[in-house]
């Protein structure tokens, strides 16, 4: 019996995808029936008839070109169940404290945060006399070996879950997992926290920090980091079938590290600065330019425009960027002049 996914759980997952979703074809066709919906999924689950169904795929172009494939509202009601109810209470305990992606109070904004706090020890003790390895795997959802995930993860769940884990994981060719599953966020996550103890108790770096697959170490030694880097790609091939991307280097703790959206360096006084890249502002820009035409066109309302100029503007507040959200607010402004 499949407790994890009885009519219950079932339902209160829909109703958590259904937030900001209600006005999506398949979410709509769910919701008409959603009691007699529900108790379909459950049957089929508890009888080990589930199988996800054809992948939506599109393209996101920021930050970064990827192709999203997505399943249908139903199938993310079961997604959403089985990380709520399964993944995450087998995998949050396995993975070290410094690893921020798609976790309770971690995210981005913490991530930055500790690497501050790590810049400022590591202050205290060596100046800005250090260096910080970043580090950032290539095509790192599409090069996911399922077998390798497979035999790590499975042994730490139920046998009565594997069979639905199966149909998820091989509902894709093999290596990799689509990018619009919820729980591929979670099996990406998982998949590399060897390798983050392989950092922290092989390699003995006490200023390691990941989120999914971009990295940070810090470290006095650039000899040091320099082996580091050898050891990881030894130990990334060997172990994981993954490589390093071309955007793998080793950085003097001076000029700062680009992680998370921001530049964040240290001052010769010990300050650390969290400047929002460069990138990010430029599409800013452009996407202000592109919502004033279509705001005038009466193309796109004035809440869609606020709800994502407020999305960028609670990102860059993160940073040392005064002058910079004046500037864009500005800009903003410009967009609704003559609008009574």
């Amino acid at each position: 019996m499949l407790e994890q996914f009885s009519f219950d759980n079932l339902y209160t997952s829909y109703l958590n995808c259904r937030r900001g979703k209600r006005h999506t074809t398949t979410a709509i066709k769910y919701e008409i029936d959603a009691l007699e919906e529900t108790y379909d999924l459950a049957v089929s689950v508890q009888n080990r008839k589930y199988k996800p169904s054809s992948y939506h795929t599109f393209s996101v172009y920021e930050p970064k070109e990827r192709e999203i494939m997505a399943l249908p509202f139903r199938d993310r009601v079961v997604q959403h169940c089985l990380c709520k109810n399964v993944l995450e209470p087998a995998i949050e305990p396995m993975l070290i404290y410094d690893t921020y992606a798609c976790r309770k109070n971690k995210g981005t904004h913490a991530g930055l945060y500790r690497l501050e706090e790590f810049l400022r020890k590591h202050y205290r003790k060596h100046g800005t006399v250090g260096w910080i390895l970043k580090g950032d795997i290539s095509k790192y959802f599409n090069s996911i070996d399922h077998d390798i995930l497979k035999a790590k993860l499975y042994p730490k769940l139920d046998d009565d879950i594997i069979w639905l884990l199966d149909e998820i994981i091989d509902s894709t060719e093999n290596p990799g997992l689509p990018l619009g599953n919820q729980s591929s966020q979670w099996f990406a996550n998982f998949y590399l926290s060897s390798f983050d103890h392989f950092i922290k108790e092989k390699l003995r770096i006490k200023y390691y920090i990941r989120y999914m697959d971009d990295f940070c170490l810090i470290h006095p030694s650039k000899d040091y980091l320099r082996y580091c880097l050898k050891e990881i790609k030894n130990y990334l091939n060997e172990n994981l079938k993954l490589q390093t991307n071309n955007e793998t280097q080793l950085f003097p703790i001076k000029n700062g590290v680009d992680f998370l959206g921001f530049h964040t360096y240290i001052t010769d006084t010990g300050k650390v600065i969290r400047k929002i890249r460069r990138k990010s502002k430029q599409n800013m820009k452009r996407k202000l330019k592109k919502y004033k035409k279509l705001y005038v066109a009466d193309k796109i309302t004035k809440e869609r425009i606020n709800l994502s100029y407020q999305s960028w503007l609670g990102h860059a507040s993160h940073g040392n960027c005064y002058h910079l959200i004046q500037n864009m607010n500005e800009k903003y402004k410009e967009i609704f002049e003559g609008d009574g």
